[in-house]
């Protein structure tokens, strides 16, 4: 299979999301849509090293697949790395990017006929931003999609408001935001507590996974644990 061409987007905007993650929102004009799959991501090539290999980092796409030609991705900072400080410190709105893309194959089936369960820690939500709205702006699509997302306190929590009130347009649509260094009046804890409370009857659902490794680790145990075969879990690793 032939790899993608290399292309040039735009940066036209760059949104604060938390103290430290920011939405970047990338354009191509030689293209009417991107015309992803909710799910995929693109890579950039980088100029932060001489080797190729080096320059390379991947995104997943958060933004809806409405055919547009705007990407929004969803970025957090790791002070640690190259990618990330080079695109927070170096990259202004109306900057050209290399990119290659869409990528990847953590998507959702044609025909979804079950619930479905996102588990996801951190920019490990991105994926599933666009596949909850994906999901929900079917016409005939009557199932449930609940978005659990574990982070670390209350600043960390990405895409709030925003799900808050699309659980409050939506109701098919469960919004679990569970903290696990905070005290507040939601969740507490960990992701694990959610899932395994709603799915100690079995039900039938779709799980997609996506994090850090050690959350898709233990989800993974605990749902085969419970009994859900390998084939209903989907997972794609952020760090």
């Amino acid at each position: 299979m032939a790899l993608l061409p290399w292309l040039q987007a735009t940066v036209i905007d760059i949104k604060q999301i938390t103290y430290n993650t920011r939405s970047f929102f990338l354009q191509n004009n030689e293209i009417a849509d991107y015309n992803f799959k909710p799910g995929q991501f693109i890579t950039f090539d980088l100029p932060i090293d001489d080797k190729p290999a080096r320059r390379m980092r991947s995104y997943s796409i958060a933004s809806k697949a409405d055919g547009s030609n705007i990407l929004e991705l969803l970025i957090v900072l790791n002070v640690d790395g190259k990618g990330t400080p080079y695109l927070f410190n170096e990259i202004n709105i109306g900057d050209q990017l290399t990119y290659r893309g869409p990528l990847g194959v953590f998507n959702l089936p044609d025909e979804v006929d079950k619930d479905v369960v996102f588990i996801c820690t951190g920019t490990g939500i991105a994926p599933f931003r666009s596949m909850t709205y994906h999901l929900l702006e079917q016409p005939n699509f009557k199932h449930n999609v609940h978005l659990i997302f574990g982070s670390r306190t209350q600043a960390d929590l990405l895409y709030f408001d925003e799900l808050i009130e699309l659980g409050k347009q939506y109701p098919n649509f469960y919004y679990h935001p569970v903290l696990s260094r905070a005290d507040w009046e939601g969740k507490k804890g960990y992701v694990h507590q959610v899932y395994m409370e709603m799915c100690q009857n079995k039900p039938e659902v779709l799980f997609y996974l996506c994090g850090w490794k050690n959350m898709i680790d233990d989800a993974k145990t605990n749902l085969t644990n419970l009994g859900y075969d390998k084939k209903a879990i989907h997972f794609e690793l952020y760090g």
